[in-house]
């Protein structure tokens, strides 16, 4: 194989190709999936994940081993100030092999560039990270019971809470599309995982669920949010079909307020609906209402006026009066007497 050295040229040609790598040694371009709705805009590739031509999914590892492919989104969030909540869903598929899983991974500023492919996960070195583990490997060394499970990792491989998937007859890597929904209500200090197959609704009752505080963990720390997924010896494929994530900032007046955990994911339309049914039900019953007292107000309004311009009979009570019939002695005089005078 030829060999291209560098040292030969002056130092000012090496510069320019050393600046030429650095600003072209980037991840692959979010353009790729900023017209795809499915995702969230501004999502960067990383390892091996790539968008094959006239596909609409991403694929996080190749066929080569080891193989590890990260989506990271390039917008940071914080969990100071304001209480903060937030919900994501995806929509992923595990083909059968010998590969770790997909991951939900929670990470400070930096780990982008620390992102070496290389260990579970690609976690390997990190001292600090919250991760939600949809594992098909067990590895004892860090006490996994199956290899078919999901678990949350606190700065360590090692999960502190787990779920057996085999108990719910689901298999995460048998290549069927799955689609898993993860909140974390700021309020009650609950992290949920929900898990359901891709034509599925959401489920009422999450798989999964484990108390911790993100605030008293990160701080005043930027927060990025990616999906891992590893493969070992490159006989197994990794897709991601879709990603949403939304982070929710809840005012200090309401953070006593649990959120609603039966919000649906596609949109998040379900609590809108029936925000909208309830207050048609209420404008219905406050129209009702106001349309009876209207009523009301017209027919006593009525009623005072008619009685106003009527007319009503007295009724007098007449005694009858007592008659009686007198002789009346009429005298008649002579005319001669009349004459006399």
């Amino acid at each position: 194989m030829a060999t291209f050295s560098i040292h030969s040229y002056p130092f000012s040609f090496n510069l320019q190709i050393l600046i030429f790598l650095f600003f072209t040694a980037k991840p692959i371009s979010s353009f790729a999936l900023q017209n795809n709705p499915n995702f969230d805009p501004y999502i960067s590739l990383f390892g091996d994940a790539r968008v094959e031509n006239g596909s609409s999914n991403v694929i996080l590892t190749r066929s080569h081993a080891p193989s590890s492919g990260l989506l990271l989104l390039d917008k940071p969030f914080k969990f100071v100030g304001e209480p903060v909540s937030f919900s994501t869903e995806f929509t992923f598929s595990l083909s059968p092999g010998n590969a770790d899983g997909l991951a939900l991974v929670f990470v400070p500023n930096g780990f982008q560039t620390r992102f070496t492919s290389q260990g579970s996960f690609g976690l390997f070195g990190e001292n600090m990270y919250l991760g939600i583990e949809f594992d098909t490997q067990k590895d004892d060394k860090v006490g996994d019971f199956n290899a078919n499970h999901i678990g949350v990792d606190i700065n360590s491989l090692e999960s502190i809470k787990v779920s057996n998937l085999s108990s719910s007859s689901m298999v995460l890597n048998n290549g069927e599309p799955l689609k898993s929904w993860v909140d974390y209500d700021s309020s009650s200090k609950l992290l949920q995982v929900r898990l359901s197959t891709f034509d599925s609704k959401r489920p009422f009752s999450p798989i999964l669920t484990y108390s911790i505080d993100l605030l008293e963990m990160w701080g005043t720390k930027d927060v990025f949010v990616g999906i891992i997924s590893t493969s070992i010896n490159g006989s197994s494929f990794s897709n991601v079909y879709s990603w949403r994530f939304r982070v929710r900032h809840v005012l200090n007046s309401m953070h006593s307020l649990p959120a609603n955990p039966h919000k649906d994911s596609d949109g998040f339309r379900t609590g809108k609906n029936k925000f909208c049914a309830l207050t048609f039900l209420a404008g219905l019953i406050f129209g009702t209402g106001c349309g009876a007292l209207f009523a009301f107000v017209v027919l006593f309004m009525w009623a005072i006026l008619v009685s106003r311009h009527s007319v009503f009979p007295v009724e007098c009570q007449v005694s009858p009066e007592e008659f009686r019939y007198e002789m009346v002695d009429v005298v008649v005089e002579n005319d001669n007497q009349f004459n006399k005078n």
